[in-house]
């Protein structure tokens, strides 16, 4: 936390820097190792499905330490937690790295999520508190750089890692960036004298452990879910049961105690309670799309990891030339009309880019996946302002934790729920074009016998070979087809949300220009 005395002796710019370096790092990490999975799968001789657990831990060790995060800055101070939990994450990271199991790469991610759950609440508290409410917009810019660019830039710059060195360059890449951030941060940062444990309280360790329980168990069927066939599945219902009952002892269990390890009392402020809600659509949409389109990519155009990444690049410079514009714009202009306005511009990106097929070269999404990312910054920005913005200076840190805290398990409910759009209506779509190949379309007979005949050169001069992989290739165009249908569903269902999702941002109350609010 930066103190008064401070502001005259460091440039808050420099302590952006500092902090922004440190929450791109670790929201990147989310998702830069997503597309190294299938070489950790065949380096530590396990499946890939066993492998995509490297990407939950770290997700639900994260999720779990973010709201626990404000009991830990009042108590050893934000500039020494800030400090040893990126300590914490950088060591976790050479843990990963070096890993010869699946089972000590687990382990090691689960300490690395724990080390980043402080990260994003801290540096955006340290943030607000830096700069003077005038101010605050440019610097959430800054900060919404490190938020919206980094799941964007993750898989792109993970794929050229793994394709041009090894996938354990996912995670040696953050030894360096750590020590930097450290070093930032150890000479910019100003850290009031952290509380004592009378006035920080005892650590909740009930409800900590209710919250680990629910978001794991979430957790679970959020990634098993559709590959168990939901709740027909006995293990599924198993834990959507322990997700209900173990999410209801911890509301209990927050709103009892008198200083609780999540303050659930912050609710009771609109703009924080609304602000949560959008920021939830937000990180289901970011991560929904973050997922949909390199998967398109690669496994229907047949891109590599890197050439996937640098074909949804765009939203990442639509996002850069968009923060700072609206960082300064939030300052002069109401902050709930660029918030609406964000929306409507990703939800009609969405839409927009509905119109995927199989023919589409590289860059022909160009503007609409740029668009996108305009939108993005247009809503992170001013919402964070205004969600945070009539929060008293000592209920920063627990709203801050609370509000990405949000942000984080709707981006895990919107990765889920792309992925279970995209199998079941892909079983939808192939049905329906299915029922148009039929024996009596002349149309099908021709084009079957066409290829056919071309393929019998190298058939082995085998009518009968040649017309079965005629048919084989004919599924095969159809499986394609339809599950671009699919993708397309998923992207205009995005699209409508963030369409409803717009006017919300009216009946957030617009801070006072005067207020310092969080500051």
């Amino acid at each position: 936390m930066a103190d008064s005395s401070s502001e005259g002796k460091v440039n808050p710019w420099l302590i952006a820097v500092a902090v922004m370096i440190a929450t791109f790092m670790e929201v990147m990490d989310t998702s830069i190792a997503s597309v190294a999975v299938p070489y950790i799968a065949g380096s530590t001789a396990s499946t890939t499905d066993e492998a995509e657990w490297v990407l939950t831990v770290y997700l639900v060790a994260n999720a779990v330490f973010l709201p626990a995060s404000n009991y830990f800055a009042r108590r050893f101070g934000r500039k020494r937690f800030l400090m040893s939990s990126l300590a914490v994450f950088t060591v976790a990271s050479f843990l990963c790295g070096i890993s010869p199991s699946l089972s000590l790469i687990l382990l090691a991610r689960a300490i690395q999520g724990a080390g980043g759950g402080a990260l994003q609440p801290l540096s955006q508290a340290i943030l607000l508190e830096s700069f003077p409410p005038a101010k605050q917009g440019m610097a959430l810019g800054v900060y919404a750089l490190g938020i919206v660019l980094a799941p964007v830039i993750g898989p792109a710059f993970g794929g050229y890692l793994t394709d041009t060195l090894s996938w354990r360059w996912a995670f040696y890449i953050n030894i360096p960036v750590g020590i930097l951030a450290l070093l930032l941060q150890s000479k910019f940062l100003k850290d009031a004298e952290p509380s004592s444990k009378k006035i920080a309280g005892r650590f909740d360790g009930i409800g900590f452990g209710l919250l680990g329980l629910w978001i794991g168990s979430l957790q679970f069927v959020l990634d098993k879910g559709q590959e168990d066939n939901w709740f027909g599945d006995a293990r599924i219902r198993w834990a959507a049961g322990i997700v209900v009952v173990a999410f209801v002892l911890f509301m209990i269990r927050e709103f009892r105690e008198k200083k609780p390890l999540v303050d659930l009392r912050a609710f009771t402020d609109r703009n924080l309670a609304l602000g949560s809600f959008l920021v939830f659509v937000l990180g289901a949409v970011l991560y929904g799309l973050t997922t949909i389109l390199p998967v398109f990519y690669q496994t229907l155009l047949g891109y590599s990891a890197t050439a996937s990444g640098f074909a949804v690049s765009p939203r990442g410079l639509g996002s850069v030339a968009a923060s700072l514009l609206v960082g300064a714009a939030v300052s002069k202009f109401d902050p709930r009309w660029i918030t609406a306005l964000g929306f409507v511009v990703l939800g009609v990106s969405g839409l927009w880019l509905g119109s995927l097929t199989l023919d589409i070269a590289p860059y022909t999404e160009f503007w609409p996946i740029a668009v996108s990312g305009v939108g993005l910054a247009m809503i992170f920005v001013p919402l964070s302002k205004v969600a945070l913005g009539t929060i008293s200076k000592e209920g920063t840190g627990n709203a801050s934790g609370i509000f990405n805290f949000l942000r984080n398990v709707g981006g895990s409910i919107g990765i889920s729920a792309a992925n279970t759009i995209a199998q079941r209506h892909l079983q939808t779509h192939r049905n329906d074009l299915v029922r148009h190949i039929t024996g009596a379309s002349w149309v099908v007979r021709e084009q079957l016998l066409i290829l056919g005949q071309r393929l019998t050169p190298h058939a082995g001069y085998s009518g009968r070979t040649a017309t079965l992989r005629a048919y084989s290739m004919t599924n095969t165009a159809v499986n394609a087809q339809a599950q671009v249908y699919a993708y397309v569903d998923v992207l205009r269902y995005f699209g409508f949300l963030c369409l409803l999702a717009a006017p919300f941002a009216f009946f957030l109350v617009k801070p006072q220009k005067d207020a310092a609010g969080a500051a």
